[in-house]
């Protein structure tokens, strides 16, 4: 089957300030593809690009097998996109204003609507101008969801929702997935992509530094971990260990840094009594710097 998003060389400039810089990518019909970048990458950039909101300064984008800039009403039918800030009318209440997209849309199941306002919680009675901002990412996420959409493109669609509705997302997100639908999902947090993506490409400072499935990545992060022990240990044991890197022990305690899987260094521990272990992931600019270096910079920016 083909792509359900194709992008060449695609570019765009403000002027004299970047956006993105010759990207390269394709998304697989059925896939949950994660965008990952730290804010002001250039994710949000990437897509209005694809959805014709801003014209590319060159390069080309194909969704749904239309092109970007020739055919974006067919895009725009066929696709849920939810911005990373979007407008609201704010004298409508939640189901008011999801009843006039419906209109607007067609071919929406009013009865899917209340399922999903009551899957998160969300009052549609309420004025939108007197929802929380986590209730007004509910009233987004509802609309980009609400007709079943073959594609549906989300950007940071997780934020100001707390834990719980987040579960609840992920689990829509399954749902989609399972009934064959392609999805393009925007993030600057690594633990929300891991979950739920299959292949994740990741962009810094306008420009795609990789793409990646997820299996791949993970064998990638890095841990640095800090063991406590009940008596002194040897720096012997653990210094040899594949994946273990900067070794360094003062008596009883163990402080080093694991790249991929803790297995090995854990069962090292284990013959030792531990007291105390702790984990400090690596930040998404901290792995960005280790896995893809500053050489990945061409523009100044």
């Amino acid at each position: 089957m083909a792509d359900v998003i194709l992008v060449e060389g695609l570019t765009k400039f403000y002027g004299k300030q970047r956006g993105i810089v010759d990207l390269d990518f394709s998304v697989a019909p059925g896939e949950v593809f994660g965008y990952l970048g730290p804010n002001g990458a250039g994710k949000t950039t990437t897509i209005r690009t694809l959805l014709d909101l801003i014209r590319p300064t060159s390069g080309r984008a194909s969704v749904l097998g239309f092109d970007s800039k020739r055919e974006p009403g067919e895009i725009h039918r066929r696709v849920g996109y939810l911005p990373g800030e979007f407008a609201l009318y704010e004298n409508l209440t939640g189901g008011e204003y999801l009843q006039h997209l419906a209109a607007l849309r067609g071919d929406v199941d009013e009865g899917y609507v209340r399922a999903l306002a009551r899957r998160f919680d969300l009052d549609l009675a309420m004025r939108i101008r007197s929802l929380s901002h986590g209730n007004r990412q509910k009233v987004g996420l509802l609309q980009a969801f609400m007709h079943r959409p073959e594609l549906l493109v989300l950007d940071e669609p997780t934020q100001g929702l707390d834990p719980l509705m987040q579960q609840e997302f992920y689990g829509l997100i399954s749902e989609a997935r399972e009934e064959g639908r392609t999805i393009f999902l925007s993030s600057h947090v690594m633990p929300e992509v891991e979950r739920v993506c299959d292949r994740v490409g990741i962009i810094r400072e306008g420009r795609l530094v990789a793409v990646e499935d997820i299996g791949d990545l993970r064998a990638k992060e890095m841990r640095n971990l800090e063991i406590h022990f009940a008596h002194p240990v040897p720096e012997a044991a653990f210094s040899s260990l594949e994946g273990v890197r900067g070794v360094d022990v003062e008596g009883d305690r163990l402080r080093c840094t694991v790249v991929g899987p803790v297995d090995g260094l854990v069962k090292a521990a284990a013959a030792f009594e531990v007291v105390d272990l702790v984990s400090h992931e690596q930040s998404l600019e901290e792995i960005f710097l280790t896995f893809y270096g500053r050489e990945e910079n061409h523009d100044g920016d």
